[in-house]
């Protein structure tokens, strides 16, 4: 296990270099990213094994995630609190090449396109997906996922604070917002987000941006959807993550286009106390999950549902670890981000949390 830490500043979101394999970049902000500034680290791991501080670039509000230029080796891109989208390259100093400002709020995501390699995506709290070319400072097209109101809950879910800012109080104001969207890793057209109401929405870019033409169905019964991820291997197969502590897997061919409830192949309960702040299909495996939590642990599962290339009908409840294969609990404060490694063995991550630590460890060891 490698360590490094950020003194001052609180991780949020962490993304190996998908040139170099000692490479990572983390966003952070200071004071829990409530209020201050924030700031982009690029790491590099020695030969030695030691985590350092190549570079890094200090920003005038919180940065809340991160995605490397699939197209050049040195560019980063980060989605920062003030509404805008900023690209840095990691060999100069200071200043952003480019900044990228449409949002009217918080961008909470960021995403490059790994197929066409030549746009990005982005989501904030105003709730709307924008879809981005660094050629160019305007949006190529904005998306908005067509209204739908956030279904009852039977539980009441203690709030968790994103923002200081005097309009996001109220909690019932945050349903609009659109905490990830991304690229599907199979389909360069097809992009997929999560909101606050409970919602995953999936639009297809050669249709027009109209409500018609999305599909949408409730993920979480109610309870904010916090996190999404496409399966590298499985191009229908993607998981949720929520506040109600669950972890959902869902065959996007099972679903409709209408807003009614669909239904999920495969969930994990009660395998985090917490919110689930984040998912990740591995890279090297059709089967294997990442998941981040409030809780302050990451951890690794298999997911029962499919094995040797075909569905096999079974839940992880059968399981009394739940498919549980590895969990880290070396965090000591809400654990935001996380990515697997590209390079090498299988099964290294690295993940960064509140506690201003970025880890770097293997999952099958």
């Amino acid at each position: 296990m490698l360590k490094y830490h950020m003194p001052g500043y609180s991780g949020y979101g962490v993304q190996y270099s998908p040139f170099f394999d000692n490479r990572l970049a983390v966003v952070s902000g200071s004071n829990f990213g409530l209020v201050g500034n924030g700031k982009l680290f690029i790491l590099d791991i020695d030969p030695q094994g030691n985590i350092c501080e190549s570079n890094s670039f200090l920003t005038q509000d919180c940065l809340f995630d991160v995605a490397w230029n699939e197209l050049h080796e040195n560019q980063v891109l980060v989605a920062q609190g003030d509404g805008s989208l900023r690209l840095f390259d990691v060999k100069l100093n200071q200043y952003p090449i480019a900044i990228f400002m449409e949002h009217q709020k918080e961008v909470f995501s960021c995403n490059w396109n790994l197929l066409t390699k030549n746009t990005f995506v982005s989501s904030s709290w105003d709730g709307s997906v924008k879809i981005w070319s660094p050629t160019r400072k305007e949006s190529l097209l904005t998306l908005v996922p067509r209204s739908l109101e956030p279904a009852s809950r039977v539980d009441q879910v203690r709030n968790i604070p994103m923002s200081n800012q005097k309009n996001h109080l109220d909690i019932t104001r945050n349903k609009n917002c659109i905490y990830q969207a991304q690229f599907s890793p199979h389909d360069p057209n097809l992009v997929m987000c999560c909101s606050g109401k409970s919602y995953i929405t999936l639009f297809d870019l050669r249709q027009a941006a109209t409500p018609q033409n999305q599909r949408s169905f409730l993920a979480h019964s109610g309870f904010e959807a916090l996190t999404c991820d496409f399966n590298k291997y499985r191009p229908h197969t993607i998981a949720t993550g929520g506040v109600d502590n669950v972890i959902r897997i869902w065959d996007l061919r099972m679903t409709n286009r209408s807003s009614s409830p669909s239904v999920c192949v495969n969930e994990i309960v009660g395998g985090h106390e917490l919110a689930v702040r984040k998912v990740s299909w591995s890279p090297h495996h059709s089967n294997i999950l990442l998941s981040t939590s409030y809780d302050m642990t990451c951890a690794v599962w298999q997911d029962f549902s499919y094995s040797d290339k075909r569905h096999t009908g079974r839940t992880n409840g059968i399981d009394p670890n739940r498919g549980c294969r590895f969990r880290f609990a070396q965090h000591s404060e809400f654990v935001y981000g996380a990515d697997w490694s590209l390079w090498g063995q299988p099964g290294f991550i690295a993940s960064a949390a509140w506690d201003g630590n970025v880890f770097i460890w293997n999952a099958f060891r």
